[in-house]
């Protein structure tokens, strides 16, 4: 299974070594099964989790009590990073798509290490502003961009590029019109269009990416 050092992509591909050192110190080990939940959007948190293996989703509930999904962490992948600098209510769900093997920082354990070496506290702010951005960038997507370019996005963030591997989604129309906040016939009827043009192929459960540069061309809003 694939093992990746979530210390060196990501949310802390950015970080010093000194920082990534430390966090990798006080990790622990958390094991789950297909289908467990890590934690529920409003438990209590006080924990950043780093995948070692598996699939994860992250979801939230919407107003109207539709799931909609937000992303899928891969190994190498971090969540729920902002219990690090303010443990509270989780924003979001954490569910194991696939038997999956999770590093865990606790904050408290992190605050222990900032008191012993203060300078520390410089990186763990300029982390913080990092993610700020790309969840601002995220929420404007959601909000203002039509569907399929949401859709074309989602699909391209959810199969990494990797030379000389077929890009390929185990997702379900359903699980994707979650991820995008749409209707499962809206993401159904822009798949197949794009199925007819030659970009993606249909699977059992899935699809494949038949052209990433047509796929990032549709990924764009003034292409739609």
């Amino acid at each position: 299974m694939e093992q990746t050092d979530p210390s060196e992509t990501g949310f802390l591909s950015g970080a010093s070594s000194a920082l990534r050192k430390m966090l990798r110190q006080q990790a622990s080990q958390v094991h789950l099964q297909k289908g467990e939940t890590l934690f529920e959007q409003g438990d209590n948190g006080d924990a950043l989790y780093a995948v070692e293996s598996g699939l994860l989703e992250i979801s939230v509930l919407a107003l109207d009590g539709r799931k909609l999904g937000l992303a899928v962490m891969r190994p190498g992948a971090l969540f729920g990073e902002i219990a690090l600098f303010d443990p509270g209510e989780r924003t979001a769900s954490a569910t194991a798509l696939e038997a999956s093997n999770l590093l865990r920082v606790r904050n408290s354990d992190v605050l222990d290490q900032i008191r012993k070496k203060p300078e520390l506290a410089v990186d763990m702010i300029q982390l913080s502003g990092q993610r700020m951005r790309w969840m601002g960038r995220q929420l404007r997507e959601q909000v203002f961009l039509p569907m399929p370019t949401r859709l074309a996005r989602k699909i391209l963030y959810l199969t990494p590029e990797r030379p000389g591997v077929q890009a390929k989604l185990k997702l379900s129309q359903a699980e994707l019109a979650e991820f995008v906040g749409a209707t499962r016939e809206a993401v159904s009827k822009t798949l197949a269009a794009w199925k007819r043009i030659g970009v993606i192929e249909a699977t059992r459960g899935g699809l494949i990416v038949l052209d990433r540069s047509a796929l990032k061309g549709l990924a764009e809003p003034d292409q739609i």
